[in-house]
């Protein structure tokens, strides 16, 4: 449990945030199936990112920590093992669905399943597709839901899907699954999603090509180690910037963040509300644009969110929210179904929060209304509902909230972003 109080004093400083999230995962899977040894700079060491970890060492990957860097011996495509017992994906979605594309493809029997949270998240997107290529895989409550139990086949083969919805993470699965098929594996996206896995196969020697909506895998080239960089995690990164534009005469920046296009739909939509954001510094890392975004106390005003913008900040609604909550006027946030079906309902969890903090909120069945209160909300005891970033939008909100705020069951941060809670602390005492 975590108290905060309304800030009273700006939030000054230059810092860095927590390594991305989705890069460090694709990183170790990547190079795991890479020939030679690869080396991940900047990794991020939270609860998902460890599951993830953990599955590839029980599937037979030498993984060594040094500090500043994860050493990686890559087995090629073909060389990992069968586990010996149920590969634990902990809270993390991202684990479950890119190795359920993994393990599509290989000759044996494996077991997945995750907390009380994972076990309840829907495998339908990802499994059905797989299905089609030619793997057996069960799961609960008819099929879809975890624990999942995956009968890979060496003979998968390629095909043509259409993605009825924009998921990096389903088409991180499928182009995994892609790497065994018999004949090429052709996806199309309704919207563009987040890219890194075909950046990263590309970087490692894929024939993998990528024009407008569609991407288009053939097998039969090896991956080749390589030493990836991770970025500062615009999703952790939201957090502080939406912060520095509700407390007044705040100004920040956060040093080496992740500005890929395809996850860059926050920065777009905030500005578009009148905020004070500046990307300086731009340049490209191990494939991956990264920059310094700087904010300032901004008079935010408020915005409709909808279409395929959505998949380019999908993540990062919660902490919209909170600046349409502070902004003036009517926000609307439509077409983000897809958030009712993550570590909780965060549709509901939005307006849960927010209404118990004095916000206007009106639920819709894949959004929301929220009409702006620029003066400020009011304290209030808060349930993460086990969600990080639930947790972290409630805390960034109370900043602006009279009174004092709690949020129960705040360690869930540490999912994503150990980090939080101290880099607050010292941003508020400064």
């Amino acid at each position: 449990m975590e108290r905060i109080n309304e800030c009273h004093r700006p939030l000054k400083g230059e810092f860095l945030v927590a390594p991305d999230k989705s890069i460090s995962h694709r990183s170790v899977i990547f190079s795991g199936l890479g020939n030679g040894k690869g080396a991940v700079h900047n990794f991020l060491r939270a609860g998902d990112t460890l599951s993830t970890c953990g599955c590839m060492c029980s599937l037979g990957i030498e993984i060594l920590d040094r500090g500043t860097r994860m050493l990686i011996e890559g087995k090629g495509l073909h060389g990992i093992k069968e586990p010996e017992g149920i590969l634990d994906c902990g809270n993390s979605g991202t684990t479950m669905r890119l190795l359920s594309g993994l393990l599509a493809g290989q000759g044996f029997l494996s077991l997945m399943s995750g907390d009380h949270s994972l076990n309840r998240r829907p495998m339908r997107r990802v499994i059905e597709p797989l299905t089609v290529m030619g793997a057996e895989i069960w799961g609960r409550a008819g099929g879809f839901y975890p624990p999942l139990a995956i009968k890979g086949n060496k003979n998968l083969k390629g095909i043509s899907y259409r993605m009825p919805v924009a998921s990096a993470q389903v088409k991180s699965a499928l182009l995994l699954a892609g790497l065994y098929a018999g004949g090429q594996t052709r996806i199309i996206e309704p919207e563009k999603s987040r890219d890194h896995t075909e950046r990263m196969l590309q970087a490692m020697g894929a024939d993998l090509e990528v024009q407008g909506l569609e991407i288009t895998l053939k097998p039969g080239r090896e991956l080749q180690a390589q030493e990836f960089f991770v970025p500062g995690d615009i999703s952790s990164a939201a957090f502080f910037l939406v912060a520095a534009l509700i407390v007044p005469g705040s100004e920040i920046m956060i040093r080496d963040v992740g500005i890929n296009p395809t996850r860059a739909g926050l920065i777009e939509v905030l500005q578009g509300m009148g905020a004070r954001l500046a990307i300086e510094n731009q340049r490209v890392v191990g494939g991956e644009p990264i920059g310094d975004i700087v904010a300032g106390y901004s008079e935010l005003r408020g915005t409709r969110v909808a279409g395929d913008i959505i998949p380019r900040l999908i993540d990062e609604i919660p902490i919209l929210a909170v600046a349409m909550a502070l902004a003036e006027g009517e926000s609307v946030v439509r077409d983000a179904g897809e958030l009712r079906v993550k570590e909780s309902d965060r549709i509901k969890a939005i307006c849960s929060g927010l209404g118990k903090m004095g916000a206007g909120i009106v639920e819709l069945e894949d959004g929301f209304v929220i009409q702006g209160r620029p003066e400020g909300l009011t304290g209030a005891a808060v349930d993460s509902r086990g969600d990080h970033r639930i947790a972290m939008s409630t805390a960034i909100a109370a900043l602006k909230a009279r009174g004092e705020t709690i949020v129960h069951n705040s360690e869930v941060v540490d999912i994503s972003f150990p980090e939080f809670w101290p880099l607050l602390r010292k941003l508020i005492k400064k």
